[in-house]
């Protein structure tokens, strides 16, 4: 067959191509990496009937069906329909009819209409893990709509405790679940058993008092984690029921400039965290002047400056009152060529509008 194909449309909807001309990979996503298992059912359907019989789970959790062919596209994104009301409109409340908030036409039977956010990955969190501090796929859910359908890409890793087992250091936007810890001297029996933990395990904030037999604890460097609740043979160490989050942004592996992420707010609540990512909409329009195109959200910030981020991230929206925000952030990268950012001015980029808008 002629296999001259719009590879940037089928891109969009979702399909990546394969080193073998006319086969293509199809990307369903699964916000927060939970699904209900009889999803599976369509996912085996799809593999076998247009596939080669297996699925890659994607490292972003999705399910990744190999060697499909372009003829059979359009018949891939008819039995699609189910999946993406189920998982998507119905689990998640995604408006589908529109873009970046915007309205737009949506074909049920057309498959996903884009593909710049990226599907939002999660570790298991509380929802078995004895280490999480909150539930990190029922979070992703609520993200999902912020952020999906849209061009702008987005990578959103959340991790249930500050081990942060899903990376979220190493995306354009990631979530840490954390805790206040509450002390209960009346109960404590001085074994000194958290101090021990919290100094192997975490940030030695808690020393065992010789002469008053009870714990002492340095607030400023707590990272959340919980040990000490954990490892209290008396329930002396308790978690708050009010949920936290670290948020951590820019961070990247990547060709040119891998970094580490660094610290956005710290000490945020659900609440806190779903209002800011309201923004990111706004603030990808911004820096791109409207005209999205395939850019990771860590360099948007780059184009924008932190303190240009802080602003249109944080505009409207009103924080919790444990929460801190980074004044600055000051990064470290990874530059494979030397003096990379040294080049012609012609060629820096820029962010925001060009010309004025009528």
């Amino acid at each position: 067959m002629n296999h001259d194909i719009f590879i940037k449309k089928v891109r969009l909807n979702c399909f990546r191509e394969s080193k073998v001309p006319g086969e293509f990979l199809l990307q369903m996503r699964c916000p927060g990496g939970m699904v209900d298992a009889d999803m599976l059912d369509i996912v085996k359907h799809i593999s076998k009937t247009w596939g080669d019989g297996n699925f890659h789970f994607g490292t972003r959790q999705t399910f990744d069906i190999c060697r499909i062919k372009y003829e059979d596209i359009p018949a891939v994104n008819k039995y699609l329909k189910q999946y993406i009301e189920e998982v998507e409109i119905e689990e998640c409340g995604v408006n589908m009819a529109s873009i970046a908030g915007e309205p737009a036409e949506w074909d049920p039977e057309s498959g996903y209409p884009t593909i710049g956010a990226r599907n939002i990955s999660a570790c298991i969190g509380d929802y078995h893990c004895v280490c999480a501090d909150v539930n990190t796929f029922e979070l992703a859910r609520k993200i999902e709509p912020l952020i999906f359908p849209s061009h702008y890409h987005i990578k959103i890793n959340i991790s249930g405790c500050p081990n942060d087992c899903n990376k979220a250091h190493f995306c354009d936007f990631g979530i840490i679940g954390c805790a206040k810890m509450e002390y209960h001297p009346e109960r404590c029996i001085g074994c000194g058993l958290c101090a021990k933990i919290c100094k192997s395990h975490a940030t030695r904030v808690l020393q065992l008092n010789e002469a008053t037999g009870k714990i002492e604890k340095d607030p400023c460097c707590c990272v959340g984690c919980g040990e000490c609740t954990r490892h209290c043979p008396t329930s002396a160490w308790t978690r708050k029921s009010t949920k936290f989050y670290k948020v951590i942004i820019g961070g990247r592996t990547g060709r040119q400039t891998p970094r580490a992420g660094k610290m956005f707010l710290n000490w945020a609540t659900e609440e806190t965290i779903i209002a800011v990512l309201s923004n990111w909409q706004k603030f990808s329009a911004w820096v791109m002047d409207y005209k999205p195109e395939y850019l990771h959200g860590g360099h948007l910030i780059d184009r924008a400056g932190y303190k240009k981020f802080k602003e249109l991230m944080l505009d409207g929206v009103t924080l919790n009152p444990e929460c801190l925000v980074a004044e600055d952030v000051y990064w470290h990268e990874t530059e494979y060529r030397s003096n990379y950012n040294v080049k012609e001015l012609s060629t820096h980029h820029h962010a925001g509008p060009t010309e004025e808008k009528k």
